[in-house]
C-alpha cells in the first residue's frame, strides 16, 4: 500500500467503497424521460414528483379501490394493476418504486414487524426483481422500521437487495425540508447495480434549521395523544396519519394562541391537507365515487409520499452530486443511523441530517386557513385534556389553559344544542 498507514476505519471504509468502484459517484445519470412502474402506488405521490422530474410512468399497481380511483383520473394513460401478488412481471422500466405498507412497522400501526401480513408484502418486490433486475429500486417507509424488532426490518431489506447484486443507500428525511408544513420522517431507500445511490441522497445537506426558520404562531399537536406522546410540532402539523383500520379520520389539531376564544384548537380540513403534503388541491376528488365514509380521503393522505420528496431524489436522478461520505464502520446488530450505505455484507454510516435542503417554506397559518377551520370537537377535547392531567407530560401553561376554556367552550354548546 506504498507504505502509506491507514487507521482501522479507513481500511473498512475502503473495502466498502471497493464495492462502489463499478460505478462513478459522479457523470452517470439515468435518461431524461426516464421510465417509472409504482408498485404499492397509493394514490401517487412518489409518482407525481417523478414526473415533475422528467420521469414517465409505465404501470401502477394498487390494490385499494378509493386510491385506484384516484390514479385513474390523474394519471389516465398509465396501465394500472390491482394486486401486486398477481403481478406476473415488471415493465422495462428504469425506476421501480414501492412505497410499501407500514402498517405492521409503524409506532401507529400493528408493529408485528417485517414478516406482518401487510408490510411483508414487500417480498413481493423482490420476487418481481428476481426476473427482471430493474436498473435502479426506491423504496420508503417510516422511521420506525429502522428500530423496530431492533432494525430487523431494514436489515431483511438490505440483505435481499444484496442477494440480488444491488448496492444501496438510505436516507431518513423530514418532509418539511421540502416546503410543507408537516413534520414527516420517512426513509428513503435506493438500490442499483450501475448508478451510485449515493450520489443521489447523499449529494445534498442544508442542515437543520435555525429556530427563527419557524413562527411560533401556532403550533400542530395530536389530539388522540397526550399520556406518554404529543407529536408536537412548531409551525407545522405532526406526520398526518391514515386514521384507524375501521375508518374513523385522525386528523390531528392546530393551536392557535391569538386566535379568537372559539378557534384556539381548530383542525385542518381534508381540502388543506393535500397541501401539506405537496398535492395540488382537490387531488383525492375521484375517491368520492368510490367511497363517502369521511376517514377515506384521509386514510389516502395519511398513506401517501410527499410529492416534493420524491421530486428531490428526482432531480438529482438527472444530475447526481459528488456524495457526502463522512462517517463510520456500521457493524452488523448496530442501531441503524439517520443514513447510510453499503453492499456485500458491508455498511457504513454517514453523518447526515434529515435535512437535504431547505426550500421555501410554507407557514402553518398560511396554509390552513384558520378562521375558517373547523373546531376540535367537544368530545376529542375532553378526551384528550383528561390524558393530559393523567399522564406526566409536561405542557406548556398556556396551552393546557387553552385546551381546558375550548373543551368548556364545546361542552357549553352542546347543552344549547
Amino acid at each position: 500500500m506504498d507504505g502509506t498507514l491507514f487507521d482501522a476505519q479507513e481500511l473498512q471504509r475502503r473495502s466498502v467503497d471497493f464495492e462502489f468502484q463499478s460505478c462513478s459517484l459522479v457523470g452517470m445519470s439515468i435518461p431524461s424521460s426516464f421510465s417509472v412502474a409504482g408498485l404499492f402506488a397509493g394514490i401517487g405521490g412518489i409518482e407525481l414528483g417523478l414526473h415533475e422530474s422528467g420521469a414517465t410512468t409505465k404501470l401502477l399497481c394498487e390494490w385499494w379501490e378509493p386510491a385506484q380511483a384516484v390514479l385513474a383520473k390523474r394519471f389516465r394513460d398509465v396501465p394500472l394493476m390491482g394486486d401486486v401478488q398477481e403481478l406476473d412481471r415488471l415493465p422495462d422500466v428504469d425506476l421501480v418504486t414501492a412505497g410499501f405498507p407500514c402498517t405492521d412497522l409503524s409506532q401507529a400501526g400493528r408493529t408485528k414487524g417485517i414478516s406482518g401480513a401487510a408490510s411483508g408484502l414487500v417480498g413481493e418486490v423482490f420476487r418481481l426483481l428476481e426476473d427482471r433486475r430493474v436498473p435502479l429500486l426506491m423504496l420508503e417507509n417510516v422511521r420506525n422500521m429502522l428500530v423496530l424488532d431492533k432494525g430487523e426490518a431494514m436489515r431483511f431489506l438490505v440483505d435481499e437487495l444484496e442477494a440480488l447484486g444491488y448496492r444501496w443507500a438510505y436516507r431518513l428525511v423530514d418532509s418539511r425540508f421540502t416546503g410543507v408544513p408537516q413534520r414527516r420522517q420517512r426513509v428513503i431507500l435506493l438500490a442499483s447495480q450501475d448508478l451510485d445511490p449515493r450520489s443521489i441522497l447523499f449529494a445534498d445537506e442544508a442542515g437543520e434549521p435555525d429556530d427563527d426558520y419557524f413562527r411560533g404562531d401556532v403550533h400542530g399537536f395530536y389530539w388522540t395523544e397526550g399520556v406518554r406522546g404529543l407529536g408536537w410540532a412548531r409551525d407545522a402539523v405532526p406526520t398526518l396519519k391514515g386514521g384507524s383500520t375501521i375508518g374513523i379520520p385522525s386528523p390531528p389539531a392546530i393551536w392557535n394562541p391569538g386566535g379568537a376564544a372559539d378557534l384556539r384548537i381548530v383542525t385542518p380540513q381534508i381540502l388543506l391537507a393535500v397541501l401539506l403534503q405537496g398535492f395540488p388541491r382537490g387531488w383525492t376528488e375521484p375517491a368520492n365515487e368510490m367511497s363517502n365514509r369521511k376517514g377515506t380521503r384521509w386514510k389516502l393522505i395519511g398513506n401517501a409520499v410527499t410529492v416534493g420528496v420524491s421530486r428531490w431524489v428526482g432531480d438529482r436522478l438527472l444530475t447526481p452530486g459528488l456524495p457526502m461520505l463522512d462517517g463510520r464502520p456500521l457493524d452488523r446488530g448496530e442501531r441503524w443511523p439517520i443514513a447510510a450505505y453499503g453492499a456485500n455484507g458491508k455498511a457504513w454510516a454517514v453523518d447526515l441530517s434529515m435535512w437535504p435542503r431547505q426550500e421555501p417554506y410554507q407557514h402553518l397559518s398560511d396554509v390552513v386557513k384558520l378562521d375558517r377551520a373547523p373546531q376540535l370537537s367537544a368530545r376529542a377535547t375532553a378526551g384528550f385534556y383528561s390524558r393530559t392531567q393523567k399522564g406526566s407530560l409536561n405542557f406548556v401553561d398556556e396551552f393546557i389553559v387553552d385546551i381546558a376554556e375550548h373543551a368548556a367552550l364545546m361542552a357549553q354548546e352542546l347543552v344549547v344544542a
